[in-house]
């Protein structure tokens, strides 16, 4: 990412999942782009581990997003400490994946929970805090709102989901001066998604769909989503922003070879005893 360009001079931010990944890159453009920033994250060795990284200008706090008392004290956070809240970025997730006759309910509910009700509860409490006054949020959806996958229903529809909610709340929201936008990225290299990375065979069969030939860093992940919240972007809002070099137009590389086969139904299952 450039230099700061001081877009985020005197604005209060909120990072939910800032502490690594895409998250903690938006963390640091905000930070170099003169922004207060209040991190959240549910790992307290992550928060920990880059909390000397910046000044007095950050603050970190412990929170998970699917519950929503912790959700609306991060956002108080910001007000407390920096006066304001300006711009929320929701970037929590993860994915708990399996085959959907093998898939637990649990794991359903692991998934969905955090990549969609942490959304939710972002944009509600943000909203809070901005409306009438003026604010951006930006959601980190995925290219898997317009892609299944192998494996992988949960994350796709709860990332499918956080694109319909982010155009329902651009409907609600921006004639009260809070614009509301998602960003959607293909194959980032994060701690997440490193299972890919270690694999060549998989890395290859996602690189042969990127026409950008690489997977993304998560600055230019951040990238993107810095500039829907700035001034830059101020006539937008409801808007998708696919940033995945260009793999939305080439569809999703067959997973089965990598994740094998359902496990359901069992082998013998109806057979006679």
């Amino acid at each position: 990412m450039t230099n700061g360009t001081g877009r985020f001079a005197g604005k209060v931010a909120v990072v939910a999942g800032g502490a690594s990944g895409i998250g903690l890159a938006i963390l640091r453009g905000l930070h170099r782009e003169g922004a207060r920033v209040v991190c959240g994250d549910i790992s307290q060795e992550r928060l920990d581990g880059i909390a000397g990284e910046f000044d007095e200008r950050v603050a970190c706090t412990r929170v998970d997003v699917t519950r929503e008392a912790e959700v609306e004290a991060l956002m108080a956070l910001a007000v407390e400490r920096f006066d304001a809240l300006d711009c929320a970025f929701n970037v929590a997730g993860a994915s708990r994946p399996g085959y959907i006759v093998d898939l637990a309910e649990s794991d359903w509910d692991f998934t969905v929970d955090l990549c969609l009700k942490g959304v939710f509860l972002g944009m509600k409490h943000a909203a809070r805090h901005m409306l009438g006054r003026g604010g951006a949020i930006v959601n980190i959806a995925s290219l898997n709102a317009h892609v299944p996958m192998h494996a992988g229903a949960a994350y796709a529809s709860a990332k499918a989901g956080v694109e319909m909610l982010t155009r329902n709340g651009a409907l609600e929201m921006t004639p009260d001066g809070v614009r509301v936008n998602a960003v959607l990225p293909g194959l980032v290299e994060t701690p997440l998604t490193r299972r890919h990375f270690e694999n060549r065979a998989a890395l290859d069969a996602f690189l042969a769909r990127i026409p950008a030939g690489r997977a993304a860093q998560p600055e230019d992940i951040a990238a993107p989503a810095l500039f829907l919240a700035s001034e830059e972007a101020r006539y937008v809002s409801g808007a998708s922003l696919l940033v995945d070099g260009g793999w939305a137009v080439t569809g999703y590389p067959d997973m089965r070879p990598f994740r094998g086969r359902p496990g359901w139904p069992k082998p013998n299952a109806g057979a006679d005893p």
